[in-house]
C-alpha cells in the first residue's frame, strides 16, 4: 500500500437474506454522504431493487459508459434513459448516482456545505482527456470552493497489476503533460523478471490524485482506497484479470 492509500470501511447490505459487501469512504463517511463501493455481488441483483433498499423514492441516474471526458446531469438520464457519458453531477435532491467499473477508478465527489455531488468512471483514458479537470470546472462554476470539496477514490486497479507497453506509455505522458509532475520513464518503470518493454506498470490512482491535487484539492480531501480488483477475484470483476463483461457498482446520493 502507497502512503496516500488507505483502508476503507467495510460494510453490508441484506437484500432477501442474501448479503452484499460494499466499501464506504471515511472521509465521505465523516461528512455524512450516503455512498458506497459495492464488491461483484452487486451485478447479481436488479439496480432497482439495491438501490431500493439503500434509499426509497429516489432517482437512479444510469449512463452508457464510454471512456468519454462528457459529464451530464442527473435529471438527463434515469434508467429508462441512459445517455452516453462518463460523469454525472446530481441536479436535484434524492438522486443516486451510480457508475459501474471493473478495474477503472470509481471516483465521487461531494461539496460539504453544498452538498452537491457527483460521480465519474475513469481509466487511463479518462485521466488522458481530463474528465477530473472537467468535473471540478463544474463545482467550480456552481460556486463550490476548494477546501469543501472532497474526493473518493474506489477500489481499481493497481500499478503492479496494470501493464502497458512503451508506445501507450509515451502516449499517455503526452496526454496529460505537466512539467512539474512528470517522472522520466526510468523512474516510473519497475523492472520485474520476465518484464519486457510491452509490460511497464502504470499507477492510475496516482495519476488520477496528481490530477486532483493540479486542480487544488487539497490532499487531506482526498481518500483513495488501497483495495486491488485485480487481485481481489473474491471480491472484484476485473477486465484486465479475465475479460469480462460483468462490473461492479459504485454510487453516491445527493
Amino acid at each position: 500500500m502507497t502512503s496516500y492509500q488507505k483502508d476503507f470501511q467495510e460494510n453490508k447490505l441484506l437484500i432477501n437474506d442474501k448479503y452484499f459487501k460494499y466499501y464506504l469512504s471515511p472521509i465521505l463517511v465523516k461528512n455524512n454522504f450516503k455512498h458506497g463501493f459495492f464488491t461483484k455481488t452487486s451485478s447479481e441483483i436488479k439496480l432497482s431493487l439495491l438501490s431500493k433498499h439503500l434509499n426509497k423514492n429516489y432517482s437512479d441516474c444510469v449512463l452508457n459508459q464510454i471512456h468519454s471526458n462528457k459529464i451530464v446531469f442527473g435529471s438527463e438520464t434515469y434508467l429508462n434513459k441512459r445517455n452516453e457519458a462518463d460523469g454525472l453531477v446530481n441536479d436535484k435532491h434524492n438522486q443516486n448516482l451510480w457508475i459501474y467499473t471493473a478495474d477503472c477508478m470509481p471516483i465521487l465527489f461531494a461539496d460539504k456545505k453544498k452538498r452537491c455531488v457527483a460521480a465519474i468512471h475513469c481509466g487511463r483514458k479518462g485521466l488522458e482527456i481530463k474528465i477530473i479537470k472537467n468535473l471540478i470546472n463544474i463545482f467550480y462554476k456552481k460556486g463550490s470552493s476548494r477546501e469543501d470539496l472532497l474526493v473518493a477514490i474506489g477500489p481499481s486497479i493497481s500499478k503492479k497489476n496494470y501493464l502497458i507497453d512503451n508506445k501507450n506509455l509515451q502516449n499517455f505522458y503526452k496526454q496529460i503533460a505537466h512539467k512539474e509532475i512528470i517522472p522520466s520513464l526510468k523512474d516510473e518503470r519497475i523492472i520485474l523478471k520476465f518484464k519486457t518493454e510491452n509490460q511497464i506498470p502504470l499507477n492510475l490512482k496516482k495519476y488520477a490524485h496528481i490530477q486532483l491535487l493540479n486542480e487544488n484539492i487539497p490532499n487531506a480531501n482526498i481518500d483513495i482506497s488501497n483495495l486491488c480488483t485485480y487481485e481481489s477475484n473474491y471480491d472484484f470483476y476485473s477486465w484486465r484479470r479475465s475479460k469480462t463483461l460483468s462490473r461492479q457498482w459504485s454510487f453516491i446520493s445527493s
